[in-house]
């Protein structure tokens, strides 16, 4: 269940939210530097870790994840569950040792999802930015970047965002939830500009043809 909780954060959760208060733009400009750069890449392959914790219990889970982005194009590769989105479709592929089933939606492109291909893009998504400091992060200089929203509803109350001072690259990023757990993810291994051919991004039924196929178009 808990595995569920924070896949669903980092792929499906609306963020549609209010721009309140002021943008520090310092913290804009960086944000504007780390978007361009992305922009400029043809794609990446990375490996990362992610984990969901609380104040009072401390970490409760911890695993790792592979994510591959060209554009809007995604694929997102945990231990149980596959997500493939090709930009217009989205498919969701649960494998387990009892069933195996792949779940078909169309992508709401006028919905402000929270996804692996728009995390560089989220802070011009109706969040107020701070530039909080600098800090280490394994060992390398980071801007610490809080992003915000006060709308009344939402499950996701800050996003904070951790960018490489020199390189401009995002290392890590943390969601706090209403309740006050925190959603850690960090890369660990990034390899930019790979070739990822559009097919890629594209869960491929014939080959698959014993997966049970939920269409929800």
């Amino acid at each position: 269940m808990l595995k569920s909780v924070i896949l669903l954060s980092f792929l499906t959760t609306a963020v549609m939210l209010d721009l309140l208060g002021q943008t520090d733009q310092r913290a804009q400009t960086i944000l504007t530097e780390v978007s361009e750069r992305y922009q400029e890449l043809n794609g990446f392959k990375a490996t990362f870790e992610y984990s969901y914790s609380t104040d009072t219990e401390g970490v409760i889970q911890t695993n790792t994840g592979e994510v591959s982005v060209k554009g809007d194009k995604y694929r997102l590769v945990l231990d149980d569950q596959e997500i493939y989105n090709d930009g217009n479709t989205v498919w969701t592929y649960i494998k387990s040792s009892k069933y195996e089933e792949v779940t078909i939606n169309s992508v709401d492109k006028d919905s402000d999802e929270l996804t692996p291909s728009n995390i560089y893009t989220i802070y011009q998504r109706g969040y107020a930015s701070k530039l909080l400091g600098e800090k280490t992060m394994d060992r390398k200089p980071v801007y610490e970047i809080l992003l915000t929203t006060d709308k009344k509803g939402s499950q996701f109350k800050e996003v904070k965002l951790y960018i490489e001072k020199n390189q401009k690259d995002l290392l890590a990023w943390e969601i706090k939830d209403d309740v006050g757990g925190i959603f850690l993810y960090k890369f660990k291994e990034v390899r930019k500009n790979e070739l990822l051919p559009n097919e890629y991004f594209v869960f491929d039924l014939n080959a698959n043809s014993k997966v049970e196929v939920i269409d929800l178009r």
